[in-house]
């Protein structure tokens, strides 16, 4: 591989390690490619986005190590980690990714659960008597 520097992206509690070669277009994801990986077609497009966006699709193929997380936080973790990627590859491909923004880390994450709370936010039953 001729990128051999991982670019990280990052979505809940996932870390995605995705790192771009000149080829045909294929995806792999932990050694799976795209289709076996994500079950649900909204993963995929999420994944896939930044290539489309950019009109790169057919032009690089793209290796990623993903751990953490559930599926969403992952596929999230995949379209930031490419999109860097895609910036670093070609410069001029930043402005158009930015437009859509795929290079904001999206910083929402579970919120803690608090003391004399049954989750984060719900309360026990309040009783007058």
């Amino acid at each position: 591989m001729a990128n051999s520097i991982p670019y990280v992206g990052r979505r809940k509690e996932a870390v995605a390690r995705v790192r771009i070669v000149s080829g045909t277009g294929k995806i792999k994801i932990n050694g799976r490619i795209l289709n076996d990986y994500f079950s649900r077609d909204i993963y995929k497009i999420i994944v896939q986005q930044p290539l489309e966006v950019t009109t790169t699709s057919k032009v690089y193929d793209v290796f990623v190590n993903v751990s953490g997380g559930g599926e969403t936080g992952q596929a999230g973790a995949i379209k930031m980690g490419l999109a860097r990627a895609l910036v670093a590859a070609n410069e001029k491909l930043k402005p158009t990714l930015r437009q859509f923004g795929l290079l904001t880390r999206d910083s929402r994450a579970v919120e803690r659960k608090k003391y004399g709370q049954p989750k984060a936010r719900k309360r026990f039953q309040f009783s007058k008597r």
